[in-house]
């Protein structure tokens, strides 16, 4: 990754989240640059929705910059169970967080939004310009809304109170570490386990939601991670910034792809009576490249075949402690 030299040299950096799937990457992104203090909280030590916890944690830490990952997410099942959770949890977290860390002086906050925030019938490729031109897609509307308020906040506290607040927009991520509880996961770990699982026990059918019909952007977790890094260096203007790989594909293609890369030789069927989410998503990325050269390095069958080998193992590994 080309770091600015010393730029991570005595700094302190809190990072929100870390024990997450996004979390623990850009942990080992900033180990890898040579910081050497970074303070990753988990949720028991501090709860982000309680603002004296909040306070505590600043007063303690005293960081330079800190980095918001922390968010209650899930797929589409998640959003439609959970709506209210989602909303309430996403929106005080980073609320609370942004105005502790503008009172006490904080020097930099990057803060990570959601390609949910953009309008179901964006015009595609998504551009930032976009972002406020309709109402998210309905399924994850409370969630994406939540998140696209922190923007609101983020341009308000840089009018008013010269607030170092910079906001990124993943697309969908996935690799190592990823959740692959068939309740909560997105669509890329949930279409593994179901595929190997299927494999394993024989079965000849795997059912998938929706028509497939439906495109979606993916970006392999290592390369949002440098993204982050990247930005917390070098951007620090009030435009949101989309983070993805460029490249589109639909649900059906890619559960195509992971059959062949996992093996899985039965037939696919699709429910019709399940949602497909948004039509379609796919990022304009250049600004992301022109303002801090961010490039995704890393091609989907690439990615696919690391998340599977991980996930692989990880079963392997659960087998052999039974």
């Amino acid at each position: 990754m080309g770091n600015e030299i010393g730029f991570w040299t005595n700094k302190t950096v809190l990072v929100t989240g870390g024990g997450g799937f996004l979390g623990q990457h850009v942990l080992a992104k900033f180990r890898a640059a040579g910081c050497e203090n970074v303070i990753a909280p988990r949720k028991r030590e501090c709860d982000l929705r309680e603002r004296g916890q909040i306070v505590r944690l600043l007063e303690s830490a005293e960081p330079d910059l800190i980095i918001h990952l922390a968010a209650v997410v899930g797929g589409i099942g998640a959003n439609r169970l959970h709506p209210g959770e989602f909303f309430y949890d996403n929106a005080i977290m980073g609320i609370e967080l942004i105005e502790c860390a503008r009172r006490m002086n904080v020097r930099k906050f990057v803060c990570l939004g959601t390609i949910c925030a953009y309008p179901k019938f964006a015009p595609v490729p998504f551009r930032e310009e976009d972002l406020w031109n309709g109402y998210p897609e309905e399924t994850n509307a409370p969630y994406g809304l939540a998140k696209k308020m922190l923007l609101v906040q983020a341009q308000a506290y840089r009018q008013e109170y010269g607030f170092n607040c910079i906001y990124l927009l993943p697309v969908n991520l996935y690799g190592p570490n990823d959740n692959f509880d068939p309740q909560t996961s997105h669509v890329i770990p949930g279409l593994i386990r179901k595929l190997m699982e299927a494999r394993a026990r024989g079965e000849r059918t795997v059912t998938c939601w929706g028509t497939g019909s439906a495109s979606r952007e993916f970006l392999y977790v290592e390369d949002a991670a440098e993204a982050i890094l990247l930005a917390a260096e070098r951007y620090n203007k009030p435009d949101p910034v989309n983070i993805g790989s460029g490249d589109e594909i639909t649900v059906r293609e890619l559960a195509t792809l992971l059959c062949k890369l996992t093996g899985f030789e039965g037939e696919l069927i699709w429910d019709r009576t399940q949602p497909d989410g948004q039509p379609r998503r796919r990022l304009d990325v250049t600004r992301a490249e022109r303002e801090f050269g961010f490039l995704a390095k890393t091609s989907l069958k690439d990615g696919l075949q690391k998340t599977i080998d991980w996930y692989q193992n990880c079963a392997t590994l659960l087998k052999s402690r039974a």
